[in-house]
């Protein structure tokens, strides 16, 4: 299968997406065992180096022996723009596929897919730093939410597609607005005129929201008794502070406000199910929208007939329509 797959004329690559908590990691490795490939994280934490436990990034026994990219790839306090992520996840797609392999892409963060999915071309415009340094000024002054408000009036699309407290998209998607009097949106629209390279076969991962939930609050459970508050305190001690965009993350702004006693940290595990919780539901919206996407109810279908789903659709031409069983 794979000789047939490498001579195609355009390679496939099969997606995983789907919330938190609904089993990405698992399905992919065990993909990628059987299918003979390699996963390529698509997950906007998960890039971040010394955040292993509140990201939920697979250990090495979870990992089981295949190569996991875009992982670890950048410190905390560094900035990495989706474009920045579309050309390095490419490069090792096409690495993968040179070795005879499958590209196995997996992950939430639906910026990261649709990059991929609709070959997206990130806009040009040139950088107003001024412009960016007064919106930094703003944030601290005002707040996110202010921030938030004025690119929801000037974008309203962008906005309900950009989480109020990624403060960095939120002024590029003011900037590129600023700059062009157009919003960031339009941009990506016109961006998409050329098909993308490979051949995605985009796989969304289904559960019932109740289920999803009660594995959510198990997850954040099992986060804080691996040691979610030390990798936090790690993470002050190197130099690393509240305001760096990583640290600003679900699970992680909670614990530092619980450190400098603004609540309890009873509190602040409360309020991080809670905040994954809504992260999930935006992360299920997000992917709805994505064409041809074949959604899996996970709790029905069984790894081995989830694994024929996976193959038929590698030998097939085109997009399936929609499947929940």
């Amino acid at each position: 299968m794979t000789k047939e797959y490498i001579n195609e004329a355009r390679a496939k690559v099969i997606v995983i997406g789907g919330p938190t908590a609904s089993g990405k990691t698992d399905l992919a490795v065990h993909l990628a065992q059987n299918l003979n490939g390699e996963i390529v994280s698509a997950d906007s934490m998960q890039i971040y180096r010394f955040m292993d436990i509140g990201t939920a990034k697979p250990t090495l026994e979870e990992q089981r022996g295949i190569p996991h990219h875009m992982i670890d790839i950048i410190d905390p306090d560094e900035a990495f723009s989706v474009a920045e992520y579309k050309k390095m996840a490419e490069e090792k797609i096409k690495d993968i596929i040179s070795r005879g392999k499958i590209p196995i892409v997996a992950g939430g963060t639906g910026l990261y897919l649709n990059a991929l999915i609709y070959n997206i071309q990130f806009s040009k415009t040139q950088s107003d730093w001024e412009f960016r340094e007064r919106m930094h000024e703003l944030a601290k002054e005002k707040g996110a939410e202010y921030l938030h408000e004025k690119l929801r009036q000037a974008d309203p699309v962008s906005a309900s597609l950009i989480h109020p407290n990624n403060i960095v998209r939120v002024i590029r998607a003011l900037e590129v607005f600023e700059t062009t009097k157009r919003p960031i949106s339009e941009h990506q629209i016109e961006s998409r005129v050329n098909p993308p390279e490979y051949d995605y076969k985009v796989f969304g991962l289904y559960v019932d929201r109740e289920v999803l939930y009660k594995r959510i609050d198990a997850r954040v459970d099992k986060m804080m008794e691996m040691g979610l508050i030390k990798e936090v305190e790690g993470l002050l001690e190197k130099g690393y502070t509240k305001n760096s965009l990583a640290l600003q993350a679900i699970g992680y702004k909670e614990l530092i406000a619980a450190m400098e006693n603004k609540y309890s940290f009873d509190e602040a595990v409360g309020r991080i199910k809670l905040g994954t919780r809504h992260y999930a539901k935006r992360q299920l919206t997000w992917f709805k929208k994505i064409e041809g996407i074949i959604w899996m109810d996970t709790l029905a279908v069984d790894s081995w007939a989830m694994l024929k789903i996976f193959m038929d659709a590698l030998n097939k031409e085109g997009q399936s329509s929609k499947i929940i069983p």
